[in-house]
C-alpha cells in the first residue's frame, strides 16, 4: 500500500515520511518544490500542489495524510471535495487529515472543521487529528532572544499551555494510517506537561543544559516582540489571543497520545534538546 503525504517537506509530514519509511511503507511525498525536499532515498517525491487536484495523480495510492490547512482558505471546501473525489475514485480507503485543536475549541476552526466534513462523508476510513500549540512555532516567537540572550520574553507569565512535540503528532497520525482501530475518530494531541510560559523557558533550558531567564511584557509590548521577530501582525495577534484566553481558560492535557502510543509524550525539554542546534547561543 503506498500512501500519500502532502505537506511532506513541512514540520510534521517529514517525520510522518520517516516513519512510514522506516516502518517499511512505499510513501509517495508530495511538494511544491521536488528539487529542495531532501527526503529519504526511495521516497517517490512528486511535484504537486492541493490547491489545484485534478494535476494529482492517485495510481496505487491508498491511504492519504492529509494537511487541510495548506488549501487555500477561501476555497477550501471546494478544493477538498475536489482532492477527495479523486481519491476515493482512484482506490483510496483510508484518510487521515492534520487539522487543529480549535476545531475541538471553536475557536478559528471553520475551514478546517468544513474539511473534516468533506472527508467523512467521502465514504474512506477516516481519522483527524488535531493537535494543540506547537512546540516547534517557539522557534519563531522566542527563537531568537533564546540564541542571543537565553531569555524568553512574553505576556502573560502564568498563562498555562500544553506545548506538543511536532514528532508526536506524526506518531499518532502514523500510527492512524498503518493500523486498524481509530477509523471515526477525532485525536485531540498536546504535550504531556500543563507549564506556565514562565515554566516553558524553565523547561527549555533544562533541555539546552544552560539557564533560560524569563521576562514579562505587556500585551502590546509581546504583540511588537513578535512583528519584530518576523510574524505577520494577524499571526502575532492570533497568538496573543489564544495566550490570552488560556490565561483564562487554561488547556488541560490530553490521554490521546499515551492512549494511542502506549507511552507518554515528549516533554518540552526533550523538544528543546532535539532543537538544540537551532537554539544554540548566537556568536
Amino acid at each position: 500500500m503506498t500512501i500519500l503525504v502532502t505537506g511532506a517537506t513541512g514540520t510534521v509530514g517529514r517525520h510522518v515520511v520517516d516513519r512510514l519509511v522506516a516502518a517499511g511503507w512505499p510513501v509517495r511525498a508530495l511538494t511544491r518544490n521536488p528539487e529542495t525536499a531532501g527526503l529519504p532515498e526511495g521516497v517517490d517525491v512528486v511535484q504537486g500542489d492541493l490547491n489545484r487536484p485534478g494535476d494529482l495523480s492517485f495510481d496505487g495510492v491508498q491511504g492519504v495524510f492529509l494537511i487541510p490547512g495548506i488549501f487555500d482558505p477561501a476555497h477550501a471546501t471546494d478544493l477538498a471535495e475536489a482532492f477527495v473525489s479523486r481519491a476515493v475514485a482512484a482506490g483510496v480507503a483510508r484518510i487521515v487529515s492534520m487539522t487543529s485543536a480549535g476545531v475541538t475549541i471553536r475557536r478559528g476552526y471553520e475551514m478546517l472543521h468544513a474539511v473534516e466534513q468533506v472527508v467523512e462523508k467521502s465514504g474512506v476510513t477516516w481519522t483527524h487529528v488535531r493537535p494543540g500549540e506547537f512546540a516547534v512555532n517557539k522557534l519563531d516567537v522566542w527563537g531568537e532572544s533564546i540564541r542571543r540572550e537565553s531569555v524568553v520574553r512574553n505576556a502573560y507569565p502564568d498563562g498555562v499551555g500544553v506545548p506538543v512535540h511536532e514528532a508526536d503528532i506524526a506518531e499518532v497520525a502514523t500510527i492512524a494510517l498503518l493500523q486498524d482501530g481509530h477509523a471515526g475518530q477525532a485525536y485531540s494531541v498536546t504535550g504531556p506537561e500543563a507549564l506556565t510560559h514562565r515554566q516553558q523557558a524553565e523547561a527549555i533550558g533544562a533541555g539546552l543544559s544552560r539557564a533560560i531567564a524569563f521576562e514579562r511584557l505587556t500585551y502590546g509590548q509581546a504583540r511588537h516582540a513578535y512583528i519584530e521577530a518576523g510574524l505577520p501582525i494577524e499571526v502575532a495577534e492570533f497568538i496573543l489571543g489564544y495566550q490570552a484566553e488560556y490565561a483564562e481558560e487554561p488547556p488541560s492535557v490530553s490521554p490521546t497520545f499515551e492512549q494511542v502510543a502506549g507511552r507518554k509524550g515528549r516533554t518540552l525539554a526533550q523538544w528543546a534538546a532535539d532543537h538544540a542546534a537551532e537554539l544554540a547561543p548566537a556568536d
